[in-house]
């Protein structure tokens, strides 16, 4: 999972509603006496970083900082960046970036402010006129990566993920037992290694992006023995393993090598890293089921936004029949 797994509240997808200390000063004085006086502390640090031109804008974030730190226990430790504010979509409510760092590592977020500066709402805000996920789907590029199952299905899933990371190993497993009860779906596969935190999933990534150049079937059983062998594998074994893999995978090794050695896969995978963060992966796995976020890929959930994507209709076809696109048989260890 995320950098912030045991440090930091998943804020970002919680919703409720709080109320800020009516009085900033108030507010202040208390992340003072608590060591959590906020970075630069002054009203001058917002002013100058501030571009909204919103009048008290700069105590207004001050206000909502020294809010924050209490509510989440965010203390010295802590870089916490908020701001600038920008209109939201309801007339009372301004949004408000916020960036949080802990030990070199950021995640970032929204949260909401009334104008009065008196409440402040952490979690989503949606304009009811419009699809919720339109703005996600047309960030995910679906061309260039690998992928299985219709071109044109109803339903597409995509995954981002990390070949090292045990909880993309748990999905691995979840897509093993959901994919064959929904030929007609899509599925595209996307690199997104955390290598601040796992130090060979790069050279994973490489390996099943260069088997991708060969063959978009031999990327598929690179995949599954990435993550089949997954504690067999080390930094100091990882880029031999890869060639073991592209070998059992029936692909050319003179050619694997050399991609292996070439910038274009990292610049594959350097895109994709790319276009997550457009979409605010912090952490892997992360899918999107026709735009709709699945954090972690629990496999009742991610049946349940198969089902309701495909329509009732749809969801009780049996898949009794092999289409294009039907997950191949997975190799052994």
């Amino acid at each position: 999972m995320g950098i912030f797994a045991n440090r930091v509240v998943n804020w970002r997808w919680t919703i409720c509603a709080v109320l800020i200390a009516a009085s900033a000063t108030v507010s202040s004085a208390q992340s003072a006496q608590n060591g959590t006086a906020s970075n630069g502390g002054s009203a001058s640090a917002y002013a100058a970083s501030s571009s909204s031109g919103v009048p008290n804008e700069a105590a207004m974030l001050k206000s909502a900082e020294a809010f924050v730190r209490t509510l989440f226990a965010w203390g010295p430790d802590f870089q916490v960046k908020l701001g600038p504010l920008e209109q939201s979509t309801t007339p009372d409510f301004y949004r408000v970036p916020l960036v949080v760092t802990y030990n070199g590592h950021s995640e970032s977020g929204d949260v909401f402010m009334s104008k009065d500066g008196n409440t402040l709402f952490r979690g989503e805000m949606f304009d009811m006129a419009v699809d919720p996920f339109a703005a996600t789907r047309a960030k995910l590029k679906l061309d260039g990566d690998p992928s299985r199952g219709p071109g044109d299905a109803k339903v597409t899933i995509v995954e981002f993920s990390d070949f090292q990371c045990p909880h993309c190993r748990q999905l691995y497993k979840v897509m093993q037992a959901v994919e064959p009860k929904y030929p007609q779906a899509r599925v595209v596969y996307k690199d997104f290694p955390l290598t601040a935190i796992h130090p060979w999933a790069m050279t994973a990534a490489v390996g099943a992006r260069c088997a991708f150049a060969q063959s978009p079937e031999g990327f598929w059983t690179v995949h599954d023995l990435i993550f089949e062998n997954q504690d067999l594998i080390s930094s100091e074994n990882v880029y031999q393993k890869m060639i073991d893999f592209a070998v059992r995978a029936g692909l050319d090794k003179d050619a694997f090598k050399t991609c292996m050695a070439s910038p274009e896969a990292k610049a594959a995978i350097q895109a994709d890293l790319d276009e997550g963060k457009t979409v605010q992966i912090t952490s892997t796995p992360a899918v999107f089921v026709n735009g709709r976020p699945l954090a972690g890929g629990d496999e009742t959930t991610l049946e349940q936004y198969i089902q309701f994507e495909l329509g009732p209709q749809e969801t009780k076809k049996r898949a009794s029949t092999a289409k294009p696109g039907t997950p191949a048989a997975r190799p052994k260890k």
